[in-house]
């Protein structure tokens, strides 16, 4: 069984804790694109890599192996995203995500992004970024854009409920992998 598979979905779907919870289960190694995007700065999130670094960055530690791969390479990534055995979307009700988003940023960041914290704009523009997901008014992932991306895409391909819980979740995963 061939094990490579990219996870997309909008931010706060369970990409990441899908990505990870399924490299464990598969033992094979976990890339998330947040890591690739993003120069690690501090505050996090400031400065995105160019499209050319990220993949050559991706495609040197993705290599010839197994491995799952979570994150939106959206608009930039598509010669990585031709190397998986099949594509996982996650699809999630916005109210679903934002509160898991908005729980996430707490646990990680806690009175940084409250009002007065050197992170509350950011979050506050992140978090009106992320439920811009479903109308794609704003730049970046979006419902429209990745709608048309699934519509024209040539991998093995599965939707899958971001609302079900991960057991469930990985089971569903597993059983769509190719043989």
């Amino acid at each position: 069984m061939s094990k490579r598979i990219y996870i997309s979905g909008a931010s706060g779907a369970g990409v990441s804790t899908l990505g990870a919870a399924l490299a464990a289960k598969l033992q094979v190694p976990h890339f998330d694109v947040d890591d690739y995007y993003w120069y690690p700065t501090e505050p996090p999130f400031e400065r995105s890599r160019p499209p050319t670094e990220r993949v050559n960055l991706l495609n040197s530690n993705l290599a010839d192996g197994q491995w799952v791969l979570s994150g939106s390479l959206d608009g930039w990534g598509d010669e990585v995203i031709q190397r998986a055995d099949l594509v996982v979307f996650i699809d999630t009700p916005t109210l679903l995500r934002i509160a898991r988003l908005k729980s996430r940023e707490s646990q990680r960041y806690g009175e940084r992004i409250l009002p007065g914290g050197d992170m509350h704009a950011n979050h506050q523009a992140f978090l009106a970024w992320a439920e811009s997901y479903e109308t794609g008014v704003q730049a970046g992932r979006s419902r429209p854009r990745h709608e048309q991306w699934l519509k024209e895409l040539k991998l093995r391909s599965l939707r899958v409920n971001g609302e079900t819980s991960i057991e469930p979740l990985l089971a569903e995963v597993i059983a769509a992998i190719p043989e």
